[in-house]
């Protein structure tokens, strides 16, 4: 069977053929050069239009990269013509394999945007034998094209959340679809203010902004002023997560302090290794951390109240009913604020602050939140991770609506393994 015969099956271009075949050395890579040449009486289709278009002249041959196989380099090689286009003046043909200048083809492309999604890219490039900046072109084209195809059709829901993306304080917004059975990332903003927030909102238009229904998010406070703007008719839920991360964080800087006002004053340093007692669940305590707590419970510290508010706390997610939830939050509040103990007091004034953002939760019938907003942001991180990073937002936008947007793929001629 010849070389052309394969091509042919795995990837026929109409209006060209397969010509000779070249097998040479390259830099110590064995290399198989294919020529590709027009069928005769065929003409050039324009770039700019697509039209066909009577000749103008011929370029220089170039090279093409086409899927390696049997650990051979393959290379397409084709002489550009150029078309004299009644509408667009003398332009260089479009032809099927490629797209511009790229010196990639359309299926090697996609061929590493798919091995892309598995490794890291400098992996990709590695076992490939091609460049970094090759696999990345391949990521661009393949977010591109999904990004135009994509089906924004169904979207109900959201979730809203910063993520770190570079060195230091350097935050993106994402804003993630999280619909039953259509969870994926739908936008990423680089920075995490208003008008990043409101470049989303364009991006989506106001015809699907107004069929938004549930929306869920943190309390910063420029997610929460976008949304009041733009997204008013849906149910805004503060999620339950970070609530709960805001009592812990209380309860934490309580038994820090109260730690370091013990040892200055020579008391017996009862909260020294007690801090995962203290902030994990009552059913996620190891058996030595479970004895560690029975012990400290027996004190009368501020730690050990502010634990048991926030133990109390917990019984908030139970309810089924917004009116006796909400009766429950205004109680706690309440003896919260009589705590004398700050940190708590703080986390009362903020519940009260958000109060009703916070009913939502049932109002919503506990259908939404954003633990699946930190489920993809989880695998966000290991999208950077295994990267060790990205030094432009640009590629970090890639590489993450490539990961996690379930952009639709083109329809190929032929699936390689």
């Amino acid at each position: 069977m010849h070389i052309q015969t394969i091509l042919n099956r795995v990837q026929k271009h109409k209006g060209f053929v397969y010509g000779e075949a070249k097998l040479w050395k390259e830099k110590r890579e064995t290399v198989l050069e294919v020529a590709i040449r027009p069928r005769k009486g065929r003409r050039a289709a324009c770039s700019g239009c697509g039209r066909k278009a009577a000749g103008y002249d011929v370029l220089t041959p170039r090279r093409f990269e086409f899927i390696p196989f049997w650990g051979i380099l393959v290379v397409f090689v084709y002489a550009m013509r150029r078309v004299q286009c009644p509408r667009c003046g003398v332009k260089v043909e479009q032809v099927p394999w490629a797209v511009g200048k790229s010196p990639t083809t359309w299926a090697y492309a996609w061929f590493l945007a798919g091995w892309a999604k598995r490794l890291a890219w400098s992996q990709v490039a590695e076992a490939f034998h091609t460049g970094w900046h090759t696999v990345a072109s391949a990521v661009e084209l393949a977010v591109a094209w999904g990004r135009a195809h994509m089906d924004l059709t169904g979207i109900t829901a959201l979730g809203v959340d910063e993520m770190a993306w570079g060195n230091g304080h350097t935050y993106a917004t994402v804003v993630y679809q999280i619909n039953e059975g259509c969870k994926r990332l739908l936008w990423v903003g680089e920075k995490r203010t208003v008008e990043t927030f409101r470049g989303f909102f364009d991006w989506l238009g106001p015809e699907r902004s107004a069929l938004i229904q549930f929306v869920c998010s943190d309390m910063w406070k420029p997610y929460l002023a976008v949304i009041a703007e733009r997204i008013s008719q849906a149910i805004h839920i503060l999620d339950r997560f970070h609530i709960m991360s805001h009592l812990s964080k209380a309860i934490d800087l309580v038994r820090a302090s109260e730690a370091r006002e013990m040892k200055r004053n020579g008391l017996e340093p009862v909260l020294t290794g007690s801090r995962w007692c203290l902030l994990k669940r009552v059913a996620n305590l190891t058996v030595t951390q479970a004895a560690k707590l029975r012990d400290l419970l027996r004190y009368n510290l501020k730690t050990v109240r502010a634990y048991l508010l926030k133990e109390e706390f917990q019984q908030f997610w139970d309810y089924v009913s917004p009116h006796w939830a909400g009766q429950f939050l205004d109680h706690w509040c309440a003896v919260a604020m009589r705590s004398r103990i700050e940190p708590v007091k703080a986390v009362a004034r903020m519940l009260r602050a958000h109060r009703p953002l916070i009913l939502n939760w049932f109002r919503a019938k506990k259908e939404f939140s954003c633990g699946v907003v930190e489920g993809l942001n989880n695998k966000a991180k290991v999208t950077m991770r295994k990267s060790y990073g990205f030094r432009t937002f640009r590629i970090t936008e890639l590489a993450l609506y490539h990961t996690l947007g379930r952009l639709p793929e083109p329809a190929l001629t032929h699936e390689f393994y």
